[in-house]
């Protein structure tokens, strides 16, 4: 019994590196898509916005944006991949 728990334990993390896998090699976000929904929760337009700084890990994109007047903020934007059908949450921003 135990080297079944063990081996179905064993699939379903291997299932569950390979959907972040997919979702990061699926994102469909580009940068000026990224600037757009980012600053209208900043509320800013997005010639006001630099892309300093981008990532992607499974379904999450990872942003660093700097504005016209110097302040840099840290988003994470959720989506934008194959899994979400190339939807996104609101972009979540910290000011750093």
């Amino acid at each position: 019994m135990n080297s079944r728990h063990l081996l179905i334990s064993a699939l379903f993390v291997a299932s569950l590196t390979g959907c972040a896998a997919v979702a990061t090699k699926t994102n469909t976000l580009s940068d000026e898509r990224i600037l757009s929904e980012t600053g209208g929760v900043l509320g800013l337009s997005p010639s006001e916005l630099t892309l300093v700084e981008r990532r992607t890990e499974g379904v999450n994109t990872y942003v660093t944006l700097k504005t016209s007047s110097g302040k840099t903020y840290a988003c994470t934007v959720n989506g934008g991949n194959l899994f979400s059908f190339g939807m996104t949450n609101p972009p979540v921003c910290n000011a750093r």
